[in-house]
């Protein structure tokens, strides 16, 4: 199976267009209430004290500092309402705001010849994904910080998620709480079950 797996994510990465955008949506489309989703409830989400939080760098760059949530603030910050896609069948508009993550990635000095940015997160059983580097350039990938032009809630992933919209939802990781640059394979919480790890929406 995982040969098979192996396969179909050397497919899909050869055929996507890093080009290619995403669909975008008016205000009027955005699903309301907004689902939350994961693989446990809300009251078992990952609660984080913005005051505490600091978003390591690691792996493949020039600059390693961790960041606060102040300063991530500061970064220049775009919107976008575009669908987020489940494995499981369904889907939803929603309202994004934040840094697009090419953009960190040229402030940190990372290698963008390297395959993956990694991220790991704070869920209790250690979330954590890899992004194929070309999906990670992507325009429309984003550090999130809003959602609806409110602070990210705790259902949505605070303080920060990454935002993929040309991916299927579990490679949109929340609760992100380091990243690393990396060129090895380091496998990830639903791809080490099984999941096509490139998962093109």
């Amino acid at each position: 199976m995982k040969t098979v797996s192996k396969f179909n994510d050397a497919v899909q990465d050869f055929i996507f267009n890093p080009d290619a955008l995403a669909p975008t949506f008016p205000e009027s489309a955005i699903t309301k209430p907004f689902p939350f989703n994961a693989y446990y409830d809300l009251d078992d989400a990952p609660e984080i004290d913005a005051d505490d939080w600091k978003l390591e760098v690691r792996g493949l760059v020039d600059n390693k500092k961790s960041w606060t949530l102040p300063e991530l603030y500061k970064l220049p910050q775009v919107s976008q309402i575009t669908r987020h896609i489940c494995v499981e069948g369904w889907s939803a508009i929603g309202s994004w705001t934040g840094t697009p993550l090419r953009d960190f990635l040229k402030l940190i000095g990372a290698d963008t010849r390297a395959k993956y940015v990694w991220f790991q997160c704070a869920d209790k059983d250690g979330y954590n994904s890899p992004l194929d580097m070309r999906s990670a350039l992507h325009p429309q990938t984003q550090m999130t910080f809003k959602y609806a032009n409110e602070i990210l809630p705790r259902a949505y992933g605070f303080p920060m998620k990454i935002r993929v919209p040309t991916k299927l939802g579990f490679k949109n990781p929340k609760y992100v709480i380091s990243m690393e640059v990396t060129n090895d394979y380091k496998g990830g919480y639903w791809e080490d079950q099984g999941y096509n790890s490139f998962s093109g929406s």
